[in-house]
């Protein structure tokens, strides 16, 4: 629940009687409400006409934040089930993003990537598959290519999954989206 809804509710408060004491329009206070950043002369208004401290007023937005970010480390982790079933680095992602409503530039990327490298993943086997047909390669060539792609992918999730939780960016990611 939003920090402004919470005290105002405690208050017993309607948004317009908060608009008045406060002197900003009902329009802001909806829009704080329903998830806008709270800053600047809003914040001073608003804390001032609830009398409480701005610290405890924009300590629900910081919350929220750890909770997008462990959120977003959650879809990059759920992409390690191509470990087991193949789509599934970009199934479970997708229905975690749609069914969390998190569907932000990041986890944009996140699908993008496994996406991309499940393309990527067949095209390259048939390529090694096509080279060993036409040079002398080992029979270990193709298992090997294989299970480096795996690894590869394995690094970019574990890595991103990282840099999430360090800077809130992913470290490797695309110039586009697939989605």
């Amino acid at each position: 629940m939003n920090n402004i809804l919470k005290y105002r509710e405690k208050l017993n408060l309607t948004q317009k009687q908060l608009s008045e004491r406060a002197n900003i329009s009902i329009r802001t206070i909806q829009r704080i409400e329903s998830g806008q950043e709270l800053k600047g002369h809003t914040l001073d208004a608003l804390s001032k006409a609830l009398e409480i401290n701005k610290e405890k007023l924009i300590q629900g937005d910081l919350d929220k934040k750890k909770d997008n970010i462990r959120l977003i480390k959650l879809i990059n982790v759920s992409s390690l089930l191509l470990l087991i079933i193949p789509l599934g680095s970009i199934i479970l992602p997708l229905i975690i993003m749609y069914w969390k409503k998190e569907v932000n530039s990041i986890t944009k990327q996140i699908v993008s990537i496994q996406i991309l490298w499940t393309l990527s993943f067949p095209l390259i086997v048939l390529i090694v598959i096509f080279l060993g047909n036409v040079f002398p390669l080992s029979k270990q060539t193709v298992p090997l290519t294989m299970l480096l792609l795996i690894l590869v992918n394995v690094y970019i999730i574990i890595r991103n999954t990282v840099e999430v939780d360090k800077n809130k960016k992913l470290y490797i990611s695309l110039k586009f989206s697939l989605i």
